[in-house]
């Protein structure tokens, strides 16, 4: 497996997709087109039901260009106001798509279902992952590197596309 920065390639996608498997989409068959190698992309965010799916697929970008982790969070529990001390329900959600040449794809969905806590915990992780707290009562952010590859929902995307036959096809 190769990165496209080692074969000189820069992907830069407009993922104006609605959803989450429809960005991961755009972002394989970028990959393949500008590589002509099998290209394995994601997608991901979190949903909160509370908050009709939102952020979904603009979780990057929800506190607005250039904000920084702390401003998504900030955002976040603004947007959640008084539910946020309710620990609201919330989904780490990823896509993952295999893009082969010759047209086949594989696609593989997880989530990790967790709450959102009223306060950041823990330093590992990016994003939401201090506010997001898993069934165990840790905070994303408070994992090992390790234990969130574990259990996380890319893990779980990844896993779900190998299910599928997508990584026998490389060999095949």
């Amino acid at each position: 497996m190769v990165d496209p920065a080692q074969i000189g390639i820069r992907l830069d996608v407009n993922e104006d997709g609605t959803t989450f498997l429809a960005n991961a989409r755009l972002k394989a068959e970028a990959g393949l087109r500008l590589s002509g190698l099998a290209t394995l992309a994601d997608d991901s965010g979190l949903e909160v039901p509370a908050l009709e799916g939102r952020p979904g697929v603009h979780s990057a970008r929800f506190a607005g260009p250039g904000a920084s982790n702390r401003d998504l969070i900030d955002a976040l529990l603004r947007e959640l106001g008084p539910q946020a001390q309710q620990s609201p329900t919330a989904f780490f959600h990823c896509a993952a798509v295999l893009q082969l040449p010759g047209g086949k794809s594989f696609v593989g969905e997880g989530l990790l279902e967790g709450t959102i806590a009223s306060e950041p915990r823990g330093v590992h992780g990016f994003g939401f992952d201090p506010i997001f707290r898993v069934p165990n009562g840790r905070h994303l952010a408070e994992l090992s590197l390790e234990e969130k590859n574990l259990l996380s929902h890319r893990a779980r995307a990844i896993a779900a596309l190998e299910v599928h036959g997508g990584f026998d096809a490389l060999v095949r």
